[in-house]
């Protein structure tokens, strides 16, 4: 267990005569009995201390008191992750020039200057393991059973040192379910600008894990009442006002639609099904317009699929994520058509990476509009009459075979391949022999 393993290390540190203790995250979430993510520890070691008491760890912002010490059975070098454990030693940190990073790190002796210069008081907390003691140099306890986010010490000196803490409030408050104390709230609006000066990268995970926590619909809310949203995401904030048939969307305009449907995401869902459900209605702003007293929608999808497309550039993700937000996106209206679509055409639809999710996305926008989940339920309906083998099943004929019956090598192969696997998708086809017999009946050699 992680947590015996970040003790154990807490009682070899103090035997070698240094102070430490869990901190930070895992302390917030232990008193509000949760199971942490990770578990961090602060201590007065040095980072070369650290190293030569635990020699398997490896610095990783060591300027900045940073060391990671995988678990008893890891291996290798990497980021933070669950398996191990971030000891940082206490510090003060002067000056932030760039808005990110201090420009001079002091390691000190003193627990207390190193809470003072952490982001919120929830976070502020640190935990004697062997006593459970809490040291609470700031109030934090009293904010987490209030359901409070408090900035330490000034807000506005907390932000300027880190302007990514603003959506990390946000983040918090939505996580928790707690409220933004009024000054930090009223220095974020006043700061939203600022956001611009974070890499995009820092930004886009921090807003997928808005998305992904399970507290999404709140998160935007308040990142729209902050002023952060018009910053981050103004593609977002675009949808607001922007009206929609009230037959198909009861709940509201594409805004409300949008935040509702992220409510019935599954918890920690894959990031590119999350992005997929924020965007897959980001081109109805664009394209909204009255006809015969009808609002329509005309080409919404392709013109969101490029809109969502330079998002994903501006955010910098990967091109696996890319692909699969935009499909999301491209494919989430065509559930509208099949129980009227051929078997070959659902079949392929069905193949589609990741269908689940599609489905998934399928679900929430149904349940976040009309609530109508008849479709939801005939697609599963024939995903559990269809076995897999039957969705991509060996092809009966290949290229070679054509060119073994005398067919030229050309563009048509695909077409003829293409009809081969409709009618053997269709249960019309299910041997090579009737395969070649469809194709010489359906493309003779000599019209090719």
């Amino acid at each position: 267990m992680l947590r015996l393993f970040a003790n154990s290390m807490i009682t070899t540190l103090r035997q070698r005569g240094f102070l430490a203790y869990l901190a930070g995250g895992c302390v917030r979430d232990l008193l509000l009995k949760r199971e942490p993510a990770d578990y961090d520890v602060a201590t007065s070691a040095t980072p070369a201390q650290v190293m030569e008491i635990f020699p398997e760890g490896y610095g990783v912002g060591a300027q900045f008191g940073v060391v990671l010490v995988p678990a008893p059975g890891e291996t290798g070098k990497g980021e933070h992750n669950s398996r191990t454990i971030e000891v940082a030693t206490f510090r003060s940190d002067h000056g932030y020039s760039d808005g990110r990073h201090p420009d001079e790190v002091r390691f000190t002796l003193d627990p207390r200057e190193d809470v003072i210069r952490r982001d919120f008081t929830i976070n502020g907390l640190m935990l004697d393991p062997e006593t459970n003691e809490v040291l609470d140099f700031v109030g934090g306890r009293e904010d987490l059973e209030n359901g409070i986010i408090r900035a330490i010490g000034e807000p506005e000196r907390r932000f300027a040192e880190d302007k990514l803490r603003m959506l990390r409030a946000v983040r918090f408050a939505a996580r928790f379910d707690h409220q933004i104390e009024e000054q930090t709230l009223v220095t974020i609006k006043r700061r939203a600008r600022e956001i611009q000066v974070v890499s995009r990268e820092r930004v886009r995970d921090e807003l997928t894990r808005m998305l992904i926590e399970g507290r999404a619909r709140r998160a935007f809310l308040l990142l729209d009442d902050t002023g952060l949203l018009k910053e981050v995401l103004p593609e977002i904030t675009a949808m607001k006002g922007v009206e929609q048939p009230p037959e198909f969307h009861p709940e509201g305009d594409v805004f409300v639609h949008t935040l509702l449907l992220l409510e019935y995401l599954p918890h920690l869902c894959p990031l590119t099904l999350a992005w997929g459900a924020l965007l897959h209605d980001v081109g109805k702003p664009a394209t909204f317009r009255r006809a015969a007293d009808r609002i329509r929608f005309d080409d919404h999808v392709d013109v969101g699929v490029k809109i969502a497309e330079n998002i994903c550039a501006r955010l910098r993700f990967s091109n696996d994520d890319t692909a699969q937000i935009l499909a999301l996106i491209d494919n989430h209206m065509r559930f509208g058509h099949v129980s009227r679509m051929k078997e070959s055409t659902l079949k392929r639809f069905f193949r589609l990476p990741g269908f689940d999710q599609h489905l998934a996305l399928h679900r929430a926008d149904s349940l976040a509009s009309h609530g109508n989940l008849a479709t939801y339920e005939f697609v599963r309906q024939k995903l559990t009459e269809t076995p897999v083998q039957n969705l991509r099943p060996r092809p009966l004929i290949t290229g070679d075979d054509l060119i073994s019956e005398g067919y030229r090598p050309g563009a048509r192969f695909r077409e003829i391949l293409g009809a081969v696997e409709d009618a053997q998708l269709e249960g019309r086809l299910a041997s090579h022999e009737a395969a070649l017999k469809f194709v010489k009946s359906s493309f003779p050699p000599d019209r090719l």
